[in-house]
């Protein structure tokens, strides 16, 4: 997608009168199909919309799993880099870690989060001990969507507000878009970064009443409509944050990212160690058709995810091919902030900014992708993709002609499998490099 000379002149103008406001919405388990603008059962109007006014980015790349997305996401780095490749209580990063927030709020931002923050589950290692001036949701991984309750254990009680552990009556959904939508109603003239790691449509999945007398009826079964109900709710919630942006009279000045953590489950919804809260039973039907597998997986269904990309008068509207990680994202605000390191840090994405408003040629680095511990992984260079499986087999797919991986090239090509294998033997050098201390 190229936008033309004079719009990028007005896109670069504008940039230089004021830092521009963020908003990351990433949803949780949300397969490539499971959004209506690729084909899913469930309405999404207003993800549609911001697509359809947006640029959408077609080969969006993330981890296999939670931790490791959001590790990318806040450190511009692979997360294999601080050996995070599974979902983990543990804490993540390094103290010292230059976090996105930690960055932005040093040129200005006041920053926030509100949802799913799974990068150390104890109120020590919150968010706000990472850059994040004001925090909510939980701090461990997914919860119960009514008790706000983690899995059985040391970390089930997770709820909180800046660290502090609360109860809360309300649906989770509700609880993470009220918050944030009420912050946003307070900011100043600062420029923000709003982070909200929504826990849907992760299990267990529960929706009231009203949400799945919304649902199609075309859309039977019991959990099938819960999941299509949270679908729906998300959507809305998206909606509600454009609408405070409009409100406010932000909505100019915001740039917006909604993307997905990893590729849709099939897991049990009441399979797992919740508090029992009467979960519907029954697998999940996420939605990553016609790609290849799911969540936790390297191939293109459990890594590649909807991605929207959406600035009213800064972006036209389109669809950019490219290939993208989310360790992109944190060097791209950056620029757009004006933020500059005072160190390397070492950062393996790009500034995504000059090829999605300006027309420039697509950043030339590799998808690197490690699976929960380091069991596989996956390279890509250009449209071809290397991926060594947890079998020890060694496979080749060209992915501009072969996205759903169908057919195998690497006995036919064994020229670029083993060229494809020394550049991520030297890539892999870097992992474990920024391990969390103790």
């Amino acid at each position: 997608m190229r936008i033309c000379f004079a719009a990028a002149l007005f896109a670069l103008a504008s940039l230089a009168h004021a830092a521009p406001n963020f908003v990351f919405i990433i949803a949780d388990d949300l397969g490539w199909a499971d959004v209506a603008f690729h084909g899913g059962s469930a309405p999404t109007p207003n993800l549609d919309k911001l697509a359809r006014e947006g640029v959408e980015l077609t080969q969006h790349y993330v981890a296999p799993v939670c931790s490791p997305t959001r590790t990318g996401l806040m450190t511009g780095r692979c997360w294999s880099r601080f050996n995070v490749t599974t979902p983990q209580n543990p804490r993540a990063l390094r103290w010292d870690t230059v976090t996105l927030p930690r960055a932005l709020k040093s040129v200005g931002y006041d920053t926030c989060l509100t949802g799913k923050w799974h990068l150390g589950s104890l109120s020590e290692w919150g968010p706000n001990h990472f850059g994040f001036d004001h925090s909510y949701g939980s701090l461990a991984g997914g919860v119960g969507p009514c008790d706000h309750q983690y899995k059985r254990g040391e970390f089930q009680p997770t709820w909180h507000r800046n660290e502090k552990l609360l109860s809360e009556s309300g649906h989770v959904t509700d609880l993470i878009t009220n918050e944030a939508c009420d912050w946003l109603l307070k900011r100043s003239e600062k420029p923000f970064f709003l982070y909200v790691p929504f826990t849907a449509v992760h299990l267990p999945i529960k929706e009231p009443a009203e949400w799945l007398a919304k649902v199609p009826a075309s859309i039977t079964g019991e959990v099938a409509r819960h999941y299509a109900a949270c679908v729906m709710h998300l959507d809305d919630s998206v909606g509600r944050l454009v609408a405070t942006l409009e409100k406010t009279g932000k909505r100019s000045e915001t740039l917006i990212i909604f993307t997905s953590d990893n590729g849709g489950s099939t897991a049990e919804n009441n399979g797992q160690t919740y508090p029992a809260d009467d979960y519907p039973a029954g697998p999940l039907p996420g939605n990553n058709k016609p790609l290849r597998n799911e969540k936790g997986s390297v191939y293109e269904g459990g890594t590649r995810v909807p991605c929207i990309v959406n600035w009213p008068g800064k972006l036209q509207p389109g669809k950019h091919t490219a290939p993208v990680q989310i360790v992109d994202w944190m060097p791209t605000f950056c620029a757009l902030a004006g933020y500059q390191p005072g160190r390397d840090l070492k950062w393996d994405g790009a500034n995504l900014w000059p090829q999605l408003a300006e027309g420039a040629a697509p950043a030339a680095h590799p998808i690197y992708t490690v699976a929960p511990g380091f069991k596989s992984r996956s390279f890509r260079v250009g449209d071809h993709k290397l991926v060594l499986t947890n079998k020890a087999a060694i496979e080749l797919y060209d992915i501009a002609n072969d996205p759903n991986e169908k057919n195998d090239l690497a006995a036919k090509n064994p020229e670029k499998v083993t060229e494809l294998q020394k550049a991520l033997e030297a890539y892999a050098k870097a992992d474990k490099d920024a391990v969390a201390d103790d």
